[in-house]
């Protein structure tokens, strides 16, 4: 068995090496795969999440391909996702300030009519790409009310999450189903730079600045405009809040915020909500409980975010050398956690490999852990049990109507297409 496999993305097209995982979590728990260490027991992912003063988020950024050159590696820092403390502090401050309770309450009340509307939109054809028409535009609709984007823009983030991902799936690369007749004047400028693909069908690298010039200039823009014209929306409370030593958010923060948010925060649920249901559909007397019983609700998407794990896995660089369950990293090594092995950890959840909707409440970890723990967490969860009480409510008990269709990614754990039906 070569632990090489956990890292190539073409494991994941079959599915997550759930098995691979769990024989190098009990023999080799820091395991080398490659030119990094991976963190598989969910003891061991926790001490490296909450201790950033030894696994730093910034020395490398956070993904385990190294930036292309010095400026790459400038440009990703700038990023909250890539930062330690005190920076990301400052920042992650300001911005849990904008999600006031009256702001979170108004996307609540929103996210569950959106979920009502996009399964009723469906309900009576009978059967659906539920990963396409219902879950990919729910995150997009939530995140364009937390920035304010018009909503006929909203779609522009299906294609930069798609591009993002894209060096690893080359279907998503080049995705530009945006036209430019139907977004508003705002979008058409920044269509105006998105890059064409070139004569082999290769993109610039999404990682970089220079990759993504029409997610810049749609973020810069946007930014400018929510500082003099502010709305009610929880980037328009970021752009206006000042802090205690005089200080705001630049309008290079708000960019990388905006990258941050409709990428990440995007493609997350995205491939969450499609996971939650194709684990309902492999267990469905799992499925049946939930039908007969509603107050099962929110214990059930705890066990789908545990048993699917939408982000696989994060990086950190080691500041200085250490000790990690028993191996020795030395100072300058890339130090991987695998969420989709600490979430099956036999030693913190029973019969991990099992997806049960009345499992006692977990400290799975899909939300990371310590000072970079998801800040849209609450937002996500109010999405999943929006759409599965619509999906329960108006569909009933949905089957398999197709073959699923894999992402090609060892990152994120997503289906391109599910097929279902109902009725």
């Amino acid at each position: 068995m070569s632990s090489a496999l956990i890292a190539d993305p073409d494991t994941y097209v079959e599915g997550v090496p759930y098995d691979v995982l769990a024989k190098l979590r009990r023999e080799t728990p820091v395991t080398r795969v490659g030119d990094f260490w991976a963190v598989l027991r969910h003891s061991d992912v926790r001490e490296v999440l909450r201790n950033p003063a030894t696994f730093s988020s910034q020395l490398g950024g956070t993904q385990i391909r190294d930036p292309a050159t010095p400026e790459d590696l400038g440009y990703v820092r700038r990023m909250m996702l890539n930062m330690d403390p005190p920076e990301h502090g400052r920042l992650r401050g300001l911005l849990t300030k904008a999600f006031t309770p009256h702001a979170i309450g108004r996307l609540t009340e929103r996210i569950e009519g959106w979920a009502h509307d996009l399964v009723a939109a469906v309900a009576d054809r009978g059967q659906c790409d539920f990963a396409k028409d219902v879950a990919a535009d729910l995150p997009l609709l939530t995140l364009a009310e937390v920035f304010g984007v018009p909503e006929q823009d909203r779609r522009l983030m299906f294609d930069w999450s798609n591009r993002v991902i894209g060096f690893q799936d080359a279907e998503y690369a080049v995705s530009a189903t945006v036209r430019p007749e139907d977004v508003t004047d705002l979008a058409r400028a920044a269509l105006a730079v998105r890059p064409e693909p070139g004569p082999d069908g290769s993109m610039p690298d999404p990682r970089t600045r220079a990759g993504m010039p029409d997610l810049y200039a749609y973020a810069n823009a946007l930014g400018e405009y929510k500082r003099t014209h502010p709305g009610d929306d929880v980037m328009s409370n970021l752009m206006q809040h000042v802090d205690d030593d005089g200080g705001r958010v630049s309008i290079a923060e708000f960019e990388n915020l905006f990258w941050l948010f409709s990428v990440a925060g995007n493609e997350t649920l995205r491939n969450g909500l499609p996971g939650g249901l194709a684990a309902l559909l492999r267990h469905p007397e799992q499925y049946r409980k939930l039908l007969d019983d509603r107050s099962l609700l929110p214990g059930a998407v705890e066990e789908m975010l545990r048993w699917w794990t939408p982000v696989m896995h994060f990086r950190r660089t080691a500041t200085e050398d250490t000790r990690l369950s028993d191996v020795d990293i030395k100072a300058g090594d890339k130090v991987v956690v695998w969420f989709s092995s600490a979430n099956r950890d036999e030693t913190v959840f029973a019969d991990p490999d099992a997806f049960d909707v009345t499992r006692a409440p977990s400290e799975h970890l899909t939300f990371g852990h310590g000072p970079h723990f998801c800040l849209g967490s609450h937002l996500a969860r109010a999405q999943m049990r929006a759409l599965f009480e619509a999906v329960l409510d108006q569909l009933g008990e949905v089957r398999l109507a197709g073959e699923p269709r894999r992402l090609r990614s060892n990152f994120q754990n997503g289906l391109k297409s599910l097929p279902v039906q109902w009725g």
